[in-house]
C-alpha cells in the first residue's frame, strides 16, 4: 500500500494513469486533469515532468511509469489487473446527497453533525444542490427538513410494506 494522502497532484495523475490503462493518458489530459488548466504551456509540461518523477518514486514497488509519444502509461509489475475504485457520485456535494439519498428528511443543524461542517455550510450547499434540482425542503424557518425528490412515477405508499395478517 501507497499513502498518497495530502498529496493531491501525485493522487490524480496516478487516478488517470490507472483510469487509462492498459493505454497512456495524454500530456494534455494530465495536464488538465492534474493542474486543472486546458491548455499546456512549456512551464506546465515541465511541472508535469516533475510530478512524473515524483510519481515514478512513489509507485516504484507496484508499477513503472513510462513516458510514451503521447504521454505517459502505466505498467504493473507483476503483471496485475489495474483497478480504479470510486465513489459512485464523484460532485462537489456528494456526501451531503449520501446522507439525502435514504428518503428520509434531515435538518441542516442534523446535517452539519453528520458531516463535521458548519449549519451554514450546509444551507449554502443546500441551496445550490436545490437550485439544480437535486434536493427538495419541506416546511420554513427551523421546522425546514430537506430530502431528495421521490423518483418520478413511483408512489412513495406504494413502497410501504402491507400489514401483517392478524392472527
Amino acid at each position: 500500500m501507497i499513502s498518497l494522502a495530502g498529496r493531491s497532484v501525485p493522487f490524480v495523475l496516478a487516478r488517470a494513469l490507472a483510469e487509462a490503462w492498459p493505454n497512456d493518458a495524454s500530456r494534455d489530459e494530465l495536464v488538465q486533469r492534474a493542474f486543472r488548466l486546458k491548455v499546456a504551456d512549456e512551464s506546465l509540461r515541465a511541472r508535469l515532468r516533475v510530478e512524473m518523477g515524483r510519481l515514478r518514486k512513489l509507485l516504484k514497488p507496484m508499477a513503472l511509469i513510462n513516458a510514451t509519444e503521447r504521454g505517459y502509461a502505466l505498467t504493473p509489475h507483476p503483471v496485475r489487473k489495474v483497478v480504479v475504485l470510486a465513489r459512485p457520485v464523484e460532485e462537489k456535494h456528494a456526501t451531503l446527497l449520501a446522507f439525502l439519498a435514504d428518503g428520509e428528511t434531515w435538518a441542516t443543524s442534523a446535517l452539519g453533525l453528520a458531516l463535521g461542517t458548519s449549519q451554514r455550510s450546509v444551507q449554502r450547499a443546500l441551496d445550490e444542490l436545490a437550485a439544480a434540482g437535486k434536493v427538495q425542503s419541506y416546511g420554513a424557518g427551523r421546522s425546514r427538513r430537506w430530502m431528495t425528490p421521490p423518483l418520478p412515477g413511483i408512489a412513495t405508499t406504494l413502497l410501504l410494506p402491507a400489514p401483517l395478517p392478524s392472527d
